[in-house]
């Protein structure tokens, strides 16, 4: 062996291993230049450098010289980069023909298109299903974001669930899916006991439970006495006296104001025992009379429905159009009216879309509808960032890895074209989706589930 091929092959050895000669870091990725969140501060701060490598943020804010960078994106003024979204009531199921089912081959791609790099699937009707593709993406087999599972619904929502069960026998299934290694648990149409041992035992793994409850009304739950119970999250209603149990919470919650006494008291509780709210505010207004024509923000900005297939489109194209229920859209309106003071007085909150799609708008788009909605209800676009970031993460218990862009964080981000304080909808203008530091063009995922939801004809509509 040569002195000159000698000295390659030791410098070359250098490099690898201790990085170049002149000190530079040996990063993945380098993104220079724009505006990222600090959700601490909620103000978008001028990037010097975020640099990420095996999947992990390694600094931010260093000069872009003290990194040898194998991919380096540099950004213009006009480009503001967030932490990954984060979506706590995300369904991977459909509605396009007649039964609710598990859509696992497309619905991934589509979250992950719209920012989302962390998702909850807030009740699953094939928990077995969900498990396997929580598996997939977490071995790099399937792309979509990370998935926190919940299992299968604990209540009278679950298909087969009868009457009241054994208290053992909710211990053991909550034994069998944390072992299983689900995120958390989803309560709904539940009953007090099977709740509080539910809440008891998933604490023990310190997994989180949330729950759709009632008013306590025909021996449901009503969220005041869930709360004392030690549950995590509270989706939908926030209950207490303003929903008594002498009616459902449906009944009572078109009538509920903000200010009365009631409203004030449930608004402490949950401020006093730190429970976050999952306020799904347009899961209302989809179910309710709005449509894209009266209401601005359920309008395309993307052609959706071209992401089902030919014969989905035409299904839907002949379907006579669905008719809202006036109820639903009167508590459209009271959400609107109710969270900004709860927001106010110190309320946490998480983005959560709460979506099952029938051939039309389709969850992981509603994310940025949540946002949008939330600012038009009078929440600050910095505090809707911050829930649709770090609140869920904080509320999920998975904020040491996700949530805001901090070093040794999963390299989770989303970089997006214009402010979005300036305009909330500015989150839909996505450039780069990174989740654990690989990069994804959004357009090129969107493309690729461009005609693929649902039946390809007649005879396969019966699957679905």
């Amino acid at each position: 062996m040569n002195d000159r091929f000698a000295f390659w092959l030791v410098f070359l050895a250098l490099v690898q291993c201790c990085g170049p000669i002149n000190g530079q870091q040996n990063v993945d990725t380098l993104i220079v230049g724009g505006h990222f969140f600090n959700v601490e501060s909620g103000a978008f701060e001028t990037n010097v450098s975020i640099a990420i490598t095996q999947g992990r943020f390694a600094g931010v804010g260093e000069k872009p010289e003290s990194y040898h960078a194998k991919n380096t994106i540099r950004l213009s003024d006009e480009d503001y980069i967030l932490p990954g979204l984060i979506d706590c009531h995300a369904h991977y199921n459909v509605r396009l023909i007649k039964k609710r089912r598990e859509e696992f081959e497309f619905m991934p791609l589509v979250y992950l298109a719209n920012g989302a790099t962390v998702t909850f699937s807030c009740g699953e009707f094939d928990p077995e299903g969900m498990m396997e593709l929580r598996k997939r993406i977490e071995s790099g087999k399937q792309i979509g974001p990370r998935l926190l599972n919940s299992g299968p619904y604990f209540g009278r929502a679950r298909p087969g669930w009868r009457g009241k069960k054994p208290e053992q026998e909710i211990r053991d299934e909550v034994d069998f899916w944390a072992a299983r290694g689900v995120g958390g648990f989803k309560a709904k149409a539940i009953d007090p006991d099977s709740l509080k041992t539910l809440i008891d035992q998933a604490h023990k793994y310190n997994l989180t439970v949330t729950g759709h409850l009632d008013s306590g009304y025909r021996n449901s739950v009503n969220p005041k006495d869930a709360i004392d119970m030690g549950i995590d999250r509270i989706e939908h209603f926030l209950g207490g006296d303003a929903l008594p149990n002498s009616q459902s919470a449906y009944q009572s919650l078109q009538n509920l104001q903000p200010g009365t006494p009631a409203y004030q008291q449930i608004v402490k509780h949950f401020i006093d025992n730190g429970v976050y709210f999952d306020a799904t505010l347009t899961a209302y207004g989809y179910l309710g009379e709005t449509t894209a024509e009266t209401h601005e923000e359920y309008q395309y900005w993307y052609p959706e429905n071209e992401l089902f297939t030919p014969h989905m489109q035409e299904v839907a194209k002949n379907s006579p159009p669905t008719k809202g229920m006036e109820i639903y859209q009167r508590i459209y309106r009271v959400k609107q009216t109710t969270i900004a003071p709860y927001h106010a007085a110190g309320g946490l909150i998480t983005l959560g879309t709460d979506h099952v799609s029938n051939g039309n708008h389709l969850p992981g788009f509603g994310i940025h509808r949540e946002m949008d909605v939330m600012v038009r209800s009078g929440i600050p676009p910095s505090e809707t960032l911050k829930i649709a970031t770090i609140n869920g993460a904080r509320a999920l218990k998975i904020d040491k890895d996700h949530g805001s862009i901090e070093q040794k964080k999963s390299g989770d981000l989303v970089i997006i074209k214009g402010n979005p304080l300036m305009n909330i909808r500015n989150t839909r203008n996505i450039s780069h989706v990174i989740k654990a530091g690989t990069i994804y063009n959004p357009t090129k995922l969107l493309d690729s589930v461009k005609g693929k939801i649902g039946p390809a004809n007649k005879d396969q509509e019966s699957a679905w």
